[in-house]
C-alpha cells in the first residue's frame, strides 16, 4: 500500500476532528519512528548562527529574508520558549546578528505581538533593505508596526496598523485582522486583543487594509463579504470566512491572498489576485486546496496546490489566466517555496515525515521538462514541536543567492542555521 496515499486519506477523514487527527498522527509517527533504521539528527552542511544560551531563536516566515542587503546582518527573534502556546504574551526580543562579529546577538527592540510561525513580521524595509527594520507590536491597547533605524539605533516611526506584507519599494503595506487569524489559524495571528468579529461568519468589515508608509494613512480595501460575493459557490453558504498569506508582487502593482472558508469543519481555499487598489480580482486557482505560494515575477506564481487533472503538486501559474504547468512531480508533499534572487533556483522544504524528518530541496526549472529537485539537508523534529507549535524550516535566501537560512529544532530548541548553496 502507498503510505502517502494512506496518510493523505487519514488527514481527509479526520479533518473535522482535530483532536482525533493529532492523536492518530502521533501514534502513527511513534510507531514508524520505532521501526525506522534511520536515526538522523541532522544531515547536510549547515552552520548554527544563534547561541546555545537557554533561549529560543527563530526568524519567521519563508517570504522574507533575515539578511540585510549587504549580507552582513541578520534579524532574529529571541524568546524563552516557543512550544507551549502559538502566540504567547511573553515579550520577545528582536536581535541583530553580525556575521563579522561571530553572530553575537544584540537586542535592538522588544515586541509584545508575535507567534511561533511568523514571529513579529520583522523585516528589512525597502527600497535599500539595510538601514531600517519594520516589525509588529501591541501598544496602548492597539496593534501597530514600528520602524527602527539601524543607523541611529532608535525608533523612527510608529504606524497605527500592524503589517502582513510590505511592497519592495517601501511605499505601502497590506494588513489583515490578526485577532481573527489567531482564532481561525493558530500560530499565525496575535493573542493580545479580543477578536471583534468572533460571532460573525462573514463580517461586513475590513478583511484587508492598506497602509501608506509615507503618510501613515490607512485605507480599508476589501471586506469579508466582498470575498464571499466574488464568484461564490454552494460551499460558502453558512461558512466562516477568513483571509491569509498576503503577498505583494515584485513591482507592487498586484498582490495575492488566500481566501479560506470553513463549512461544517471542511476547509476550502482559493488563490485570489488583484491590483494594489483592489480592482481586477481574479480567481487564479479554486480546486479546494491551495497552500504556499511565491511570486516568480510580476505575472507568474509558484504554488503547492491541487489541480483536478494532476493532484497535489507544485504548479507554476500565469496570473489572470488559467494557464499552468506542473513542476517536480516527485515533490508531492507541501512545502515553503521561494525563488533565488536571480530566479534560477527554487528552495523548498517538507513537513516532518512519518519518521519526523523534515527535508530541504534545491530545485531547478527546465523549459522542456518538469525540472529537477535535489535534497540538500534533513533535520529531525522532536515531538515537543508539533501541530500548531511545530517548527517549520521556512527556508529563505540571502541577497546574493549563495546561502539559505532555516529555523530548526533538531538540537532541542529553535535556532537559526545557515546552509551554503553550491550551484
Amino acid at each position: 500500500m502507498d503510505l502517502l496515499w494512506f496518510e493523505n486519506t487519514g488527514k481527509h477523514l479526520t479533518e473535522q476532528f482535530p483532536l482525533i487527527k493529532y492523536a492518530c498522527k502521533r501514534i502513527y509517527q511513534l510507531g514508524m519512528l520505532a521501526i525506522s533504521k534511520e536515526k538522523i539528527k541532522a544531515e547536510g552542511e549547515m552552520l548554527r548562527v544563534t547561541p546555545e544560551d537557554g533561549y529560543e531563536y527563530f526568524f519567521g516566515y519563508y517570504d522574507k529574508s533575515p539578511w540585510d542587503a549587504t549580507n552582513r546582518y541578520m534579524i532574529a527573534l529571541r524568546v524563552r520558549q516557543a512550544y507551549k502556546q502559538t502566540a504567547p504574551k511573553e515579550i520577545g526580543e528582536i536581535v541583530l546578528l553580525d556575521s563579522q562579529n561571530g553572530y553575537i546577538p544584540v537586542t535592538i527592540a522588544k515586541t509584545h505581538s508575535w507567534n511561533v510561525q511568523q514571529g513579529c513580521m520583522a523585516q528589512w524595509l525597502g527600497p535599500d533593505f539595510n538601514s531600517r527594520i519594520l516589525y509588529n507590536d501591541c501598544r496602548n491597547g492597539r496593534y501597530c508596526s514600528v520602524v527602527f533605524s539601524v543607523d541611529t539605533m532608535q525608533e523612527e516611526r510608529v504606524y497605527e496598523l500592524p503589517v502582513y506584507d510590505v511592497a519592495r519599494s517601501g511605499e505601502y503595506a497590506l494588513s489583515l485582522d490578526f485577532s481573527r487569524l489567531h482564532r481561525l489559524r493558530p500560530g499565525y495571528g496575535y493573542s493580545n486583543l479580543r477578536e471583534e468579529t468572533i460571532k460573525e461568519l462573514c463580517p461586513d468589515k475590513p478583511a484587508i487594509h492598506v497602509l501608506n508608509l509615507k503618510t501613515g494613512k490607512i485605507t480599508d480595501l476589501k471586506t469579508y463579504k466582498d470575498f464571499a460575493a466574488f464568484e461564490p459557490n454552494e460551499t460558502m453558504q453558512g461558512a466562516e470566512h477568513k483571509v491569509n498569506h498576503i503577498m505583494i508582487s515584485p513591482d507592487g502593482s498586484r498582490f495575492m491572498v488566500l481566501h479560506r472558508w470553513f463549512q461544517k469543519g471542511r476547509k476550502h481555499t482559493r488563490l485570489v489576485t488583484m491590483n494594489a487598489d483592489g480592482s481586477e480580482m481574479y480567481n487564479l486557482s479554486d480546486d479546494i486546496f491551495v497552500s504556499h505560494c511565491y511570486w516568480k515575477n510580476n505575472c507568474e506564481i509558484l504554488s503547492f496546490l491541487r489541480k483536478q487533472d494532476g493532484g497535489n503538486h507544485y504548479y507554476l501559474l500565469k496570473d489572470r489566466s488559467q494557464a499552468y504547468s506542473m513542476l517536480w512531480p516527485e515533490l508531492n508533499t507541501d512545502g515553503h517555496c521561494s525563488y533565488s534572487p536571480d530566479g534560477t533556483y527554487v528552495i523548498t522544504d517538507t513537513y516532518p515525515n512519518r519518521k519526523r524528518l523534515a527535508s530541504l530541496y534545491l530545485c531547478r526549472e527546465d523549459g522542456k521538462t518538469q525540472g529537477e529537485a535535489k535534497r540538500i539537508a534533513r533535520v529531525f523534529a522532536p515531538f515537543r514541536y508539533d501541530n500548531n507549535t511545530r517548527c517549520d524550516l521556512h527556508p529563505r535566501w540571502n541577497p546574493t543567492g549563495d546561502k539559505v537560512c532555516i529555523d530548526s529544532v533538531h538540537e532541542g530548541k529553535r535556532a537559526l542555521y545557515v546552509i551554503p548553496i553550491k550551484q
